[in-house]
């Protein structure tokens, strides 16, 4: 089988996160940049796709008229990606699930969570994969403590530590740049800023890592930026449905930090710690024994860290390589519908529409937690109660 064909929305000249997607897609050959609608300016997406080698006929105006070019193609996407602003997510994912395309949704990947579980329900009901691009659980060490922490390396888990802080809002002459300013505007960011932003990719990697589901949670919110409306910190306690309690901080007015996301797991027989500014890193503190440094790429590491390993022993992991192990992951998906078989089980493990409808519960569980002053609130969406 030759290059699925993938395509992509958002993600246009000037974009944070365009160039991590097409990077990643393409970083294994295994996706042929295809299509894409990149820019709300209709022209210059057009133009900008062209310039990346788009066919002139696949470098479209916008979602809309991509959807309906491919929809009939016999050469038609396998994948296409949504990496527009947030509140567009749900009606381009819904849309291109129900023509039948496999989709990998930024997060979040609703604004509610009512459309959260009506994804769920469309992709279960269509059998087409929905993705969510929580990239960051694609590193290499993240799949090994999570292989790990299932083989039962560390005994019980009873306690992880999520933390995603960063200091890059932390000027109050920054109330007024776009950039910022519409983070903290309820209009446009919804019921959360900072833990909707963050705090849920440090959420995700603890659910990912313990193979647990949050059950509840008590938040301390605060606007430490006088005219803020909604959050820039919050701490939050967790409990899982495995028994394991959480503590997750996420701010971004952390000066000192830059990125900030870090997961420690403490369990009877051991803990482990990895920060995501030095990746190739594993900290492993067996009990009774001495402090481990496991690296990336050394011998003898799980299969879900053996398959994510592309770069050798000793040179650096980066974002890129993190989401090129979700596309791998899709491709292996993908590949195996279409093939009629069963997938390589280390793959399983890209992040699922499930995952994203989590995501949403728990920032509304926050939020409505933050507002009074800490009650304990069901995290959970109400389809998995």
């Amino acid at each position: 089988m030759g290059k699925l064909r993938w395509g992509m929305i958002g993600g246009g000249e000037g974009s944070q996160i365009g160039p991590a997607h097409r990077l990643g897609a393409g970083l294994d050959g295994l996706f042929e940049f295809t299509a894409g609608a990149l820019d709300h300016r209709p022209a210059e997406g057009r133009a900008y796709g062209q310039r990346l080698g788009l066919a002139a006929d696949r470098s479209y105006g916008d979602w809309r008229e991509m959807l309906e070019g491919e929809r009939n193609r016999e050469d038609r996407i396998d994948l296409v990606t949504v990496a527009t602003p947030n509140a567009t997510h749900f009606e381009i994912t819904k849309a291109f699930l129900e023509a039948g395309f496999h989709v990998l949704c930024e997060k979040p990947m609703t604004m509610t969570v009512e459309e959260g579980e009506e994804i769920v329900r469309l992709a279960k009901s269509t059998g087409n994969i929905c993705a969510v691009n929580y990239g960051y659980t694609g590193y290499s060490l993240v799949r090994h403590m999570r292989a790990m922490v299932q083989r039962g390396d560390l005994g019980k888990i009873r306690l992880v530590k999520a933390e995603f802080a960063h200091c890059h809002h932390s000027d109050a002459a920054d109330m007024d740049n776009p950039r910022v300013r519409w983070r903290y505007d309820p209009k446009q960011a919804g019921v959360s800023a900072q833990f909707a932003d963050c705090g849920i990719h440090a959420l995700h990697m603890a659910s990912f890592v313990l193979g647990q589901e949050v059950e509840k949670l008590s938040a301390d919110t605060v606007a430490c930026v006088a005219g803020r409306e909604l959050e820039d910190d919050a701490m939050v306690n967790l409990r899982f449905d495995g028994g394991t309690v959480g503590r997750l901080w996420t701010s971004s007015i952390a000066l000192g930090r830059q990125h900030g996301l870090t997961l420690q797991v403490f369990g009877e027989k051991g803990g482990l710690r990895w920060a995501q500014e030095q990746p190739n890193q594993l900290y492993y503190m067996p009990l009774g024994g001495r402090l481990e440094v496991i690296e990336r790429g050394e011998a003898n590491l799980s299969p879900e860290a053996d398959r994510s390993t592309r770069v050798t022993i000793g040179h650096a992991e980066g974002m890129p390589l993190a989401f090129a192990n979700i596309y791998l992951d899709l491709s292996e998906a993908i590949r195996a519908r279409k093939e009629g078989r069963e997938m390589d089980p280390a793959a399983n493990l890209f992040p699922k529409a499930e995952d994203g409808l989590r995501s949403m519960a728990a920032v509304f569980a926050v939020a409505e937690s933050g507002k009074e002053n800490g009650v304990w609130k069901d995290a959970r969406p109400p389809m998995f109660r």
